[in-house]
């Protein structure tokens, strides 16, 4: 299955013109934007996971968003359709493959493709309510909730790799702040830290503690 076919249906010359378009392989630690910069297209992912961080005045930085297979940035599409540079940052957090449709052949596709824009317009009003529950989280739920749920997605076989910087940029809080409800977890028997890295130790109660979020 090509990645077009999550755009259908389109025309058969559109997706002869889309389909020719090369893939880029971009390394983890690349930044594919910054504050200030202009959109020059729409990023298709076809394998790897991009992050966009916000990085407030004080140098508090949070994790808007990723961006997965399938799925789009959202400052990306409002800078495309709206002129606006990018507000935040983003960061290839894997080894990832894309496709980036020019802005021009963007701009002709919103309107004159009703296929490709339902798919742009549906991506975007999925994002939106990412971003909504993310503000939902930050200013309704609790520090040791967030953390909790946060630890629990991002586990593999128990075992979280982070530093507690990202973890703070992740739930949109202070580094020293994490690292006071890490120790607060860890004398609870909750997890077990190290450099780089939190082992779950009590999946059930960081569950509790993170279905006390909105």
């Amino acid at each position: 299955m090509s990645w077009i076919d999550s755009i259908d249906p389109i025309s058969a010359p559109v997706r002869r013109r889309l389909l020719s378009l090369p893939e880029q392989t971009v390394a983890k630690g690349a930044v594919l934007f910054r504050p200030g910069d202009a959109a020059q297209g729409f990023v298709m992912v076809l394998s790897g996971r991009i992050e966009v961080h916000l990085t407030g005045p004080s140098g508090r930085e949070i994790l808007l968003y990723a961006v997965e297979p399938g799925q789009s940035c959202v400052q990306t599409t409002l800078g495309l359709m709206a002129g606006e540079p990018y507000s935040g940052e983003a960061l290839v957090a894997t080894d990832a493959r894309v496709v980036m449709i020019p802005r021009a052949m963007f701009l002709r596709l919103i309107d004159s493709e009703p296929g490709f824009r339902s798919f742009v317009m549906t991506a975007l009003g999925r994002r939106m309510q990412d971003v909504t529950r993310l503000l939902e989280q930050v200013a309704f739920a609790s520090i040791e909730s967030r953390l909790a749920a946060a630890l629990l997605d991002m586990s593999e076989d128990n075992l979280v790799h982070a530093t507690q910087a990202e973890l703070a940029a992740r739930i949109g809080s202070a580094r020293e702040v994490v690292t006071r409800r890490l120790d607060a977890f860890q004398r609870a028997g909750w997890v077990a830290t190290d450099r780089g890295t939190v082992r779950l130790l009590d999946s059930g109660a960081l569950k509790r503690a993170a279905s006390l979020a909105p």
